[in-house]
């Protein structure tokens, strides 16, 4: 019975200890950063922010939200009409520099010479590694097609690390720079019915855990960013995420705070709303936490195809 006490009021504390740390975290993290503008540590990373997927979601509200700090702005992406049109909108709206790359980040490796090309003469101070590939649906592994699979693997992981080896050795130079890396909720379990992009983000999630340690004393700062859902087009699958709400904030309110703890946080959710979620489901047991992630996915899949079978 001694045993058991003492055991359950070790595992007590330690519960207690982990409320309080990420209290202190939330306070830390979101609180304060809202509180405080970090214009000026933006500025001191560099002239130009680099922002994959720039022209829609989240990526197009980050280089808004970079560009009201006073960062020019490169955005990449394949839609040189979309990325034309965001350009000019930035510009005219915030006063700052702006271009863009036309680029298909499903090429690798042949598509990052001329990325390397377009901007070796340029103070990268920021990369925004937002470009993402999720499956149209939520749908077991053998319903996305080999294809579709190939493009989340280029894209979410391969061309990621890819961009890193473009800008790092810039920012290593000059001793200064941040990397963003947008991965997702979905990196802390295995989620069923997005197997491929989950596994991605983790990998994702974990090979910027691992630069922040090798580029620590360098001056670089490096971000993984684990946002749960926003209102985007990657998600318009369903129809409840195509309307802001208190889970899901639109992509100008998520990109508002995210952007506010770079510098800050080097593991963030970036959203008030996606953090609570994020610890309440880190005091679920996995098994449980899993079953209602495929839960919901078969739900939305369910809704999704009786959708499609009435168009």
């Amino acid at each position: 019975m001694k045993i058991l006490a003492i055991v359950g009021a070790t595992y007590t504390m330690w519960k207690g200890l982990s409320l309080l740390h990420g209290c202190y975290n939330f306070i830390k993290h979101q609180i304060v950063p809202c509180l405080l503008s970090n214009r000026s540590k933006i500025l001191q990373y560099g002239e130009w922010a680099v922002v994959t997927g720039g022209s829609d979601g989240i990526g197009k509200a980050y280089a808004e939200e970079l560009a009201s700090l006073g960062v020019n702005i490169i955005l990449l992406g394949r839609c040189s009409e979309k990325l034309q049109t965001v350009s000019k909108s930035i510009s005219a709206t915030y006063g700052v520099k702006t271009r863009f790359i036309v680029a298909d980040l499903n090429r690798v490796p042949e598509v990052f010479q001329s990325i390397k090309e377009a901007l070796k003469d340029v103070d990268v101070g920021i990369l925004v590694n937002n470009a993402g590939v999720l499956n149209e649906y939520p749908a077991c592994l053998l319903e996305v097609s080999e294809e579709k699979s190939l493009e989340i693997i280029n894209v979410n992981i391969a061309a990621a690390v890819m961009m890193v080896y473009v800008v790092l050795p810039g920012m290593v130079q000059r001793k200064r720079g941040a990397i963003i890396n947008v991965s997702s909720g979905a990196c802390y379990i295995p989620v069923p019915l997005i197997a491929v992009y989950a596994a991605s983000k983790a990998f994702l999630d974990s090979f910027t855990k691992a630069l922040q340690f090798e580029y620590a004393s360098s001056g670089i700062f490096i971000q993984s960013l684990t946002p749960l859902f926003v209102v985007t087009k990657m998600v318009n699958f369903a129809e409840y995420f195509t309307k802001k709400s208190l889970l899901v904030p639109s992509a100008k309110e998520y990109a508002h705070s995210a952007v506010r703890t770079i510098g800050v946080s080097r593991r963030t959710a970036g959203h008030w709303s996606h953090i609570i979620q994020l610890a309440i489901g880190s005091w679920m047991p996995e098994t449980l936490w899993i079953s209602l992630f495929a839960h919901i996915f078969n739900k939305l899949r369910a809704e999704y195809l009786l959708r499609k079978k009435h168009y």
